[in-house]
């Protein structure tokens, strides 16, 4: 292992870059907060300021996989839409396989320059979680509850308030609802099998209301979809503990061409005049895609690659160059303090100190466990439970 690899697996650096994270996103949310003024006096300064405040924050999670990690991601897809990423509002749908999958979904958006603005349909307990959670209300991020009977009039609300968004924006979407586990897929393909449905062999079926109201919703400000499917070559299964490791993947990331009876045109990217507006439609529409999703998936494990053309969009600086700002502010006092406090040689001071450190080291391990598939929500096993009854 070279120096810099021992240095990336060292506890104590991932000591300070959390240190950075926690305190960074904790002054930018009490920023934020003060922002609030502004939404009565000039609504979309508000939000442009709040874009800007969430990439301060956003950002420092992509620095990780790019930076830190060296992590590539190779994108397959249409070069002659590849110049309107970025540039168009899309619903983006990604399969929900990996404990960093939405690490890579942001990466994705920050190569296009939306990460900043991009939207997610996320549960409302993370509206509470500091920093992350709290930048996300301040984005107007749609919560909810995972009861579509509570959730419908909240979710379509937040969403028919996202149309005159002023900045470009992607709208993130895991329709399976939950991350792919063994016991959720056997449970899931039970459910298709009584409704009827094909059965998927690497994904769970799709809870296609929410998709379905997203599409209503965002009609004519949305101006496409882009259907996303991640891998990790070598059969990889990435964590957000190999990351912080400095471990390296390899991501590729297919923006697919789609073949549909309701889409009569081979395309990678899906204009949303083509997705039907009746939700019985988009329900058959979408599970249409998601077995065409699973062919693409079966040809990958066969051949390791995805029928387009591969490119690599270029990494941008801004990443780097917001978190190497942060440190360079937030470490100066850091270590000034405890140099000061070595040099009091206060047993208790000491003491405060180590507790400080203990209690920084579980809630680094606690942010991790977060991720973890095996300690992910049960709302897959749940919810489908009940729909067999």
């Amino acid at each position: 292992m070279d120096i810099v690899g021992f240095l990336k697996s060292q506890f104590i650096c991932h000591l300070l870059i959390c240190y950075i994270f926690i305190v960074s996103g904790l002054i930018i949310n009490f920023i934020q907060l003060f922002t609030l003024i502004l939404w009565p006096i000039n609504k979309q300064l508000f939000r442009r300021i709040n874009c800007r405040l969430a990439y301060c924050i956003s950002s420092q999670m992509v620095m990780l996989l790019e930076w830190w990690s060296g992590t590539d991601c190779t994108l397959y897809t249409d070069p002659e839409s590849y110049h309107k990423y970025g540039k168009e509002n899309a619903i983006v749908i990604l399969n929900h396989n990996f404990e960093i999958d939405f690490l890579c979904g942001w990466n994705f958006c920050e190569r296009f320059g939306v990460l900043g603005s991009s939207k997610v349909l996320a549960k409302k307990e993370l509206s509470y979680m500091p920093i992350i959670g709290w930048m996300w209300y301040f984005l107007e991020i749609v919560f909810c509850k995972r009861k579509w009977e509570e959730d419908r009039k909240t979710v379509i609300q937040k969403l028919l308030n996202l149309r005159d968004y002023p900045e470009n924006f992607w709208f993130l979407i895991h329709c399976e609802g939950t991350r792919f586990t063994e016991q959720k897929h056997q449970i899931s393909m039970q459910v298709a099998e009584a409704k009827g449905l094909p059965k998927l062999k690497y994904h769970l079926l799709p809870r296609t209301k929410g998709f379905a109201v997203t599409v209503q919703c965002l009609r004519n400000v949305v101006s496409a979809v882009y259907d996303s499917t991640l891998n990790f070559r070598n059969n990889e299964n990435p964590t957000l503990l190999g990351v912080l490791n400095g471990k390296k993947y390899h991501a590729d990331l297919y923006v697919r061409q789609v073949v549909h009876i309701l889409i009569p045109l081979l395309q990678e990217r899906i204009p949303l005049e083509e997705v039907p507006e009746d939700e019985q439609e988009c329900s058959t529409w979408l599970h249409k895609l998601y077995q065409e999703k699973d062919a693409f998936q079966e040809e990958y494990y066969r051949t390791g690659t995805y029928p387009a053309v591969p490119t690599i969009p270029p990494r941008r600086p801004w990443t780097l160059l917001n978190w190497l700002f942060w440190a360079l502010l937030l470490l100066y006092p850091l270590f000034k303090l405890l140099i000061n406090m070595i040099n009091s040689g206060s047993s208790l001071t000491l003491a405060s100190f180590a507790f400080v450190i203990i209690i920084a080291s579980v809630g680094v391990r606690w942010m991790i466990g977060v991720t973890e598939i095996n300690k992910g929500s049960t709302y897959g096993n749940n919810d489908n439970k009940q729909k067999q009854k």
